[in-house]
């Protein structure tokens, strides 16, 4: 096996061992009561969501801050693959709204 071969499976492997370490905190979060933001577009949402979680898409997300605010709550913030999520995420904590990324919406396990 070449290095190039090497350094590109440690790549992986490393992404999906973080993956795993933070959907299982964004879990404990949401058993603990924290609000799950969906920051999909509404089409993608209406065509499957994490149970009880609210849909803000992304371009829409700095419209809302206030109502976000009010939850008083940590919010796991989840989308497709976890790229607009972390783009969602860096906006609310700019607005002091307490949040993490959660990735992927349909790598939450659901416990309700």
């Amino acid at each position: 096996m070449d290095l190039v071969s090497v350094i590109l499976i440690s790549v992986v492997v490393i992404f999906l061992l973080l993956r795993f370490r933070s959907s299982k905190k964004a879990n404990k979060l949401i058993k603990n009561g924290s609000l799950v933001l969906d920051v999909r577009s509404i089409g993608e949402y209406d065509s499957g969501h994490f149970p009880e979680s609210i849909n803000i898409p992304l371009d829409m997300l700095s419209d809302n801050i206030s109502k976000l605010k009010e939850e008083n709550k940590i919010i796991v913030v989840v989308c497709a693959s976890g790229m607009r999520s972390a783009s969602a995420c860096s906006i609310l904590k700019n607005n002091n709204i307490n949040c993490m990324n959660g990735g992927s919406w349909s790598s939450l396990k659901w416990e309700g």
